[in-house]
């Protein structure tokens, strides 16, 4: 079988911009670069406000300090600040349909502010004493007398199943079209590794059992505020598919031809071609990276 690997990193796994961690912990420091800070705008649906070319649309600050409710995301020439507000006015797009239109730091301030955001949604009272929170740090801590509580992040395997030659298993799911297929995925238990949850996963998915899980990359991804942790397995094509949880209505082994077929044919989900058997996930998901990887492999 062959090794592959990412070509590049996944859509929201690519930016290097300054998350400021010092500055964070400086309330002087926050106070005092909030004059000339650029704002984004995001709403309660995950939309924000963007250029005609589909670039962030930022917004200068207002008054003389952060408001309690924004969030510090980083720092790119000026420091960048997002704020949930109940409407975004203008053109707008949201990440799963516009991120592939911004630059690379975009991308990751996007998804750090989208995922701050809806954890903040998420944590409003203090899990100890369901007293309300305040914020601190510039939002990335939320604090009562029982004390601080930190983002929290979700950890989800993703894994691309192949057969160590040229077919591999994607699933679709019941609220999908019958040409949309993806590739398996799952949230970590509690006690459990990240292999193990890979093989156990395909098994209540797909009724199959997986060998030699290898870790490839991984992708934040804010919806709401997950960590998907790539990977790739192999099965056996003759085993039967059933599926025990639900989650599947459908799975099919695809040879490596139809896969490379779909991706010349840039027949992503949502595209009208009715001449393919095999739609796939946009570029912005890590789905689509581990498919990419994939099929692009030496044979």
């Amino acid at each position: 079988m062959a090794s592959f690997e990412f070509h590049e990193p996944p859509m929201l796994a690519r930016g290097d911009f300054d998350r400021g961690d010092e500055i964070r912990k400086s309330p002087e420091g926050l106070v005092a670069g909030w004059a000339d800070a650029r704002v984004l705008h995001i709403d309660h649906k995950g939309r924000y406000p963007v250029t005609d070319d589909g670039a962030l649309a930022w917004t200068a600050s207002t008054g003389v300090e952060p408001p309690p409710d924004a969030v510090f995301v980083g720092v790119v020439d000026s420091h960048r600040w997002a704020i949930r507000v109940d409407e975004v006015a203008g053109r707008s797009a949201d990440a799963r349909t516009g991120a592939h239109l911004l630059s690379h730091d975009e991308a990751g301030m996007l998804a750090t502010a989208v995922g701050m955001l809806n954890w903040h949604r998420a944590a409003r009272f203090s899990p100890v004493d369901g007293k309300p929170v305040t914020t601190a740090n510039g939002g990335w801590i939320l604090r009562t007398d029982a004390g601080d509580e930190f983002p929290r992040t979700d950890p989800a395997v993703i894994m691309v199943i192949h057969d160590g030659a040229d077919r591999v298993l994607l699933g679709r799911q019941a609220v999908w079209p019958d040409k949309w297929f993806s590739t398996l995925a799952g949230f970590v238990e509690p006690g459990e590794s990240l292999e193990q949850c890979v093989q156990r996963e395909v098994a209540e998915e797909a009724g199959i059992s997986v060998t030699a899980p290898r870790y490839l990359g991984s992708q934040p991804w804010p919806f709401p505020r997950s960590l998907m942790l790539g990977f790739e397995a192999v099965a056996d094509p003759s085993e039967p598919l059933v599926f025990h949880d639900g989650e599947l209505a459908d799975a099919q082994w695809f040879h490596r031809d139809d896969v490379l077929a779909a991706l010349e044919r840039r027949a992503d989900w949502g595209v009208d071609d009715p001449d393919v058997r095999l739609m796939l996930p946009a570029s912005i998901s890590i789905a689509r990276s581990l498919i990419e990887a994939w099929a692009h492999a030496p044979r």
